[in-house]
């Protein structure tokens, strides 16, 4: 009897195995709907969500996530003029064992080929000041030369400063800045000015007074002013600046304090921005800080969150795997129970950049049978939060998804088939049950 019902047992194992493979290895999966999901992050940048392939015979399907910022950086336009000190002082070896004027040329012809491959339509000008080697022409507009005219050819520009000698005896910016304003064309476009000096301005154009005077310091404050009054974006480096506490032969008042009446600090510039700094930092603030002040900002999208959400049957029926990681950002290990979702974050993704992640859903083996012939949605609804270029919070949601739907092939057996089946099985195993208890009755009779 005991074989008997053991026999019984491992047909009726073999019996509800074969019930739940029939089912998967006969059920078939079909796209219903392929929509691809597009919410726009302002007018060049958008989201995108579709399915990218399906591989039916194994119930597979892979969708991807992508976020395109299809804006333009904006490019530096409109004129430059570099205003470049050219005193003799420029000739002095700094601290680092090179020649000041080198260091300061160098890196202006660097600050130029940067800016005109940004832009090959910028114009850029080039004036040098100091005070004239004939002293009859001191405090005059002839204490400034026009290096070169605006232009955009960066192998005339960067000759042009190669060939500025540093001899003249003085600092006149005054002249240096009158001059180079002068250059600006009445196009209705953006206007720079950059300054470059080891010098405390000790000379105004047609001042007679002793150097480093209270009218040389007013004369030259108010030309920044005005200028920048006018529309004009200026920005100085002053460096070569060893004794603060100095005070000049004839005047009251220290370096120190004629740099702050002049140019204020550089958390508080009288104009523009200030740049007051030591010879070794002459390269990196040329060529980075005053760059990136003249780039326009990038058109960045900033803390963006992706949250795509699945519908529970989804969750229950499917296996979720990434294809790969994600090329930007962060994302979700696995989806969260808690509400079915994954969260994908980008803190930044600038101009041009493109952050892309796929996944793939695979039918369960165990998969509930219920779900055959219904129309699944893939996804519930994306959710995106975002900064967008001008930092302001946006939101945007969207529930279109690609369809997927499982059917049974046509057979001879009507569709309810396995129903009957699963059915046979739980008669039998009732049958089990049923003889297991009368074997175990009769054993216990035949004991007593």
């Amino acid at each position: 009897m005991k074989k008997k019902i053991l026999l019984i047992t491992f047909l009726l194992l073999i019996l509800i195995s074969s019930c739940s493979l029939a089912s998967y290895s006969t059920v078939t999966m079909t796209v219903v709907e392929e929509p691809v999901c597009t919410i726009d992050l302002g007018n060049d940048s958008q989201f995108e969500k579709k399915l990218i392939s399906k591989d039916l015979t194994n119930k597979e399907v892979t969708l991807q996530l992508q976020v395109t910022n299809n804006a333009e950086s904006l490019k530096p336009t409109g004129e430059i003029m570099l205003v470049l000190d050219n005193s003799d002082s420029m000739e002095e070896e700094t601290s680092t064992g090179e020649i000041r004027k080198d260091l300061v040329f160098e890196s202006a012809k660097t600050l130029v080929s940067n800016l005109l491959e940004d832009n090959s339509q910028l114009q850029i000008g080039i004036v040098s000041f100091s005070t004239n080697v004939d002293q009859s022409k001191e405090a005059t507009i002839e204490d400034a030369t026009v290096v070169s005219s605006l232009n955009n050819d960066t192998n005339t520009l960067t000759n042009a400063i190669s060939n500025i000698e540093a001899n003249g005896p003085r600092t006149d910016l005054e002249a240096g800045l009158t001059l180079a304003s002068e250059q600006f064309t009445q196009a209705d476009n953006n206007k720079y000015m950059i300054v470059l000096t080891d010098g405390v301005p000790n000379v105004a154009l047609n001042s007679n007074n002793p150097y480093y005077s209270d009218t040389t310091i007013t004369q030259t404050k108010n030309k920044l002013q005005e200028l920048s009054n006018s529309g004009i974006s200026i920005t100085t480096m002053l460096t070569g600046i060893s004794d603060e506490n100095y005070v000049p032969l004839g005047v009251t008042k220290s370096f120190g304090e004629i740099i702050r009446e002049i140019f204020g600090t550089t958390e508080n510039p009288t104009v523009g921005k200030f740049y007051y700094i030591t010879d070794d930092k002459i390269e990196t603030t040329i060529t980075n800080d005053i760059y990136n002040d003249l780039i326009p900002v990038s058109q960045t999208l900033t803390n963006i969150v992706i949250k795509d959400y699945f519908p529970k049957e989804i969750v229950d029926n499917f296996e979720f795997a990434y294809v790969s990681d994600t090329n930007i950002g962060e994302i979700s290990a696995e989806i969260d129970s808690t509400d079915n979702s994954i969260t994908w974050t980008i803190p930044e993704l600038a101009s041009g950049q493109t952050a892309t992640v796929q996944y793939t859903l695979k039918l369960k083996e165990n998969f509930d049978s219920s779900i055959v012939g219904k129309i699944l949605d893939t996804n519930e609804k994306v959710d995106i939060t975002y900064n967008d270029y001008d930092g302001v919070a946006q939101s945007k949601t969207s529930n279109i998804t690609p369809k997927l739907q499982l059917a049974e092939p046509p057979a001879e057996l009507p569709k309810a088939g396995t129903a009957i089946l699963i059915g046979f099985a739980v008669i039998a195993t009732g049958l089990l049950i049923f003889s297991i208890t009368k074997l175990t009755i009769l054993n216990n009779k035949m004991k007593n």
